[in-house]
């Protein structure tokens, strides 16, 4: 049964004292018995927590308290158990990192496109649409026909933009993301380098998997989700990837077949990547983390994981 209540949230707006905020927040989070990451900078909050329903709703209200945050908005799913296993407020210089001081959401953004809305746009001959998203990301689920920068961080979304010169031939711009933050993001940053007719999906994917019906979905395969659900389905289900703890990435049940694959350790994707010290790092590791189970306690490793 899932009974445990999760909640992704994020707004730009000017928090200059960004840093006083943390210590109340994280307190109001404990209280609560909620857990999860949430980053404030002072262009912004960002974060997914998760708890009992009546704590989120609890963060939820401290955080609309401050009336630059009146109107946060956020989307909610449920998980059967808990997918964070502590509750870490952390500052930040950006909410999430661009490294282009030229994108500023706070001083121009895209058109935002309701989820209802978003198919008729991206089936436009006249729109180019772009997964903002990294590499790994796209490769398990995307909208049918999006141009994938094949990036391994945001940080390089602005070289994608620069190289891509045939972005401009068509002119339209719709983007997306997982739940609205990083296309919010990129659209300022296409606006400030000469783009004009720039669109972006109101609550991204997760939204869109939300509240459009799957018999009417433009989406193909599976969303990924910096949980331990790893990934999730039309109706916000829980999707069927698990998670290679070594290299942070996707894997399927073929992964975990493969020899290549030892849980904790490596998987088929960073099993080459991985010297045999780390390999030996991370399976003692593992190997703490079940005997601390075995003695229903939380081993730090496993913590800093998540």
């Amino acid at each position: 049964m899932a009974d445990v209540l999760v909640a992704a949230l994020y707004k730009f707006v000017a928090l200059p004292d960004y840093e006083a905020l943390r210590a109340p927040l994280q307190a109001a989070c404990e209280r609560a018995r909620v857990m999860g990451t949430l980053l404030l900078a002072r262009e912004g909050i960002n974060g997914t927590i998760a708890g009992p329903p009546e704590g989120i709703a609890a963060v939820l209200d401290h955080l609309k308290s401050d009336p630059r945050l009146a109107d946060l908005d956020h989307k909610e799913s449920w998980a059967s158990e808990m997918p964070f296993l502590r509750m870490k407020v952390r500052l930040k210089k950006e909410i999430v990192t661009m490294g282009a001081p030229e994108a500023d959401p706070t001083a121009q953004v895209g058109t935002y496109v309701d989820p209802q809305d978003w198919n008729a746009l991206i089936s436009d001959p006249d729109v180019v649409v772009i997964d903002t998203r990294n590499a790994y990301e796209v490769e398990i689920g995307t909208f049918k026909g999006a141009v994938d920068p094949v990036t391994a961080s945001f940080r390089e979304f602005p070289e994608f933009v620069k190289a891509s010169a045939d972005l401009k031939d068509k002119p339209k711009v719709a983007m997306f993301c997982t739940g609205g933050i990083r296309c919010e993001k990129a659209s300022s940053y296409m606006l400030a380098n000469g783009f004009d007719e720039v669109f972006h999906l109101k609550g991204g994917i997760l939204k869109y998997l939300e509240t459009v019906p799957e018999d009417e979905s433009l989406w193909e395969g599976e969303c990924f989700v910096f949980d331990e659900r790893v990934s999730v389905t039309h109706g916000l289900d829980e999707g069927s990837y698990d998670m290679c703890h070594a290299c942070r990435f996707p894997i399927t049940e073929d992964d975990k077949a493969s020899d290549k694959f030892q849980k904790g350790v490596s998987c088929p994707r960073c099993w080459a990547e991985k010297s045999e010290d780390q390999k030996a790092r991370y399976a003692a590791r593992q190997r703490q983390m079940e005997l601390a189970e075995e003695r229903g306690e939380v081993h730090l490793g496993q913590a800093e994981r998540s």
